[in-house]
């Protein structure tokens, strides 16, 4: 579980390093590709305990160790809600 809290944290800054442009005109968000963005949305639900549905989801991350069965119950920080609205977003973008 430790190791995924790394990851998802890691992941996190990554994706919030890249919503930032360097210069002006630079585009916002987009930097990660639809399976990059789907693992860095799906870790921070997987360090926080939420038990996958999916075949993809459970193949990927097992779920092993997880407590909650809807997304909604899951006990996020405002800071993770916050990227899991941003990464939805850019997925909405590139039409993942």
């Amino acid at each position: 579980m430790k190791t995924a809290l790394i990851l998802a944290a890691a992941a996190a800054a990554l994706l919030a390093a890249s919503m930032l442009p360097a210069k002006a005109g630079d585009v916002q968000g987009d930097a990660y590709e639809c399976q990059e963005l789907w693992v860095m949305r799906n870790e921070i639900y997987k360090a926080n305990g939420y038990c996958f549905k999916t075949s993809r989801a459970i193949n990927y991350f097992g779920n092993g160790g997880c407590s909650y069965h809807s997304e909604g119950a899951v006990p996020l920080s405002r800071g993770e809600r916050s990227m899991i609205r941003g990464i939805r977003a850019s997925e909405r973008r590139q039409s993942c």
